[in-house]
């Protein structure tokens, strides 16, 4: 089968029938916590570089139900997948019985705290399975995720558990902190948007600049916004949103199309190296 076959029918079975896609798993996490994560291997049953996974501030489903993989979550992961790689997904709020963090507030989930070690805790087990290449696992990340993967590739991390970290529109500050100290333990890529209202662009360039340690990348795509790899639907405002920069609780989230396709080729090219390290500091900005 081609790796576009490949892609196809991995996507349909996520979309039509998630339970054979994809398996739910549950390992140990912080504080005693049974982390439950949505598990999607890649067909064939050789061995590739994990990637850990982590979802939205809209969570996987919340409690309750088995968690479920969105939109952009399942097409990501039948890419991932087609390409080698196995994808797990930790499950941060429905594992400790919340729905989501978008409007609520992050009631102590935070990309620095928890969530970062739920991130290297799925690491960590997803590197010791019989379906993960020796040499640590990938974390990539969405918005509140992305965050979590820039906190959890942040020294100081044991050596060899974290291969890179993908960013997807992360939000780079936080209302009332002083900007962090980033010294991330393998190479990053940032993928911002020019247009993001919720998570602006200009806070995760100035993290870059300052960044000591690996190699941070950083692409900009000037007319996109929040959410632009969704593989539908046109911008649209949300509205009661806990936390945004200019504090009114509205950001625009949704598909840019040119933005959405060069993510989609520039994740892979950038795994594919496999943690190798990058030349050079911050990448030119398109």
């Amino acid at each position: 089968m081609s790796r576009t076959a490949a892609l196809l029918a991995l996507l349909a079975l996520l979309v039509s029938d998630p339970a054979r896609a994809a398996e739910v798993v549950r390992f140990p996490g912080p504080g005693g916590v049974a982390l439950r994560a949505v598990l999607v291997l890649p067909p064939g049953g050789r061995p590739g570089a994990p990637v850990v996974a982590l979802h939205g501030c809209g969570g996987l489903g919340g409690p309750g139900a088995d968690p479920r993989l969105p939109a952009r979550e399942a097409d990501w992961a039948a890419r991932l997948a087609a390409l080698g790689h196995p994808v797990l997904f930790p499950d941060s709020f429905g594992s400790r019985g919340l729905a989501e963090v978008c409007h609520g507030g992050e009631r102590g989930i935070t990309p620095e705290t928890l969530r970062r070690e739920d991130a290297l805790a799925a690491a960590r087990w997803a590197s010791a399975q019989p379906w993960a290449a020796p040499g640590g696992a990938f974390l990539l990340g969405w918005s509140h995720g992305a965050s979590t993967a820039l906190t959890a590739a942040n020294a100081p991390v044991e050596p060899g558990l974290i291969r890179g970290a993908v960013a997807l529109y992360p939000g780079c500050v936080r209302p009332g902190r002083a900007a962090p100290a980033f010294a991330p333990v393998a190479p990053v890529l940032m993928l911002l948007g020019e247009a993001d209202d919720w998570t602006p662009a200009a806070p995760c360039r100035r993290l870059a600049a300052r960044a000591t340690g690996a190699p941070v990348e950083v692409v900009a795509y000037p007319d996109a916004g929040h959410g632009f790899d969704q593989p539908r639907g046109m911008p649209r405002t949300l509205a009661g949103l806990a936390i945004t920069p200019d504090g009114s609780g509205r950001a625009t989230v949704g598909q840019d199309p040119a933005a959405r396709a060069d993510a989609l080729q520039r994740v892979p090219a950038f795994l594919s190296r496999s943690g190798s390290p990058l030349h050079g500091g911050v990448a030119p900005q398109n």
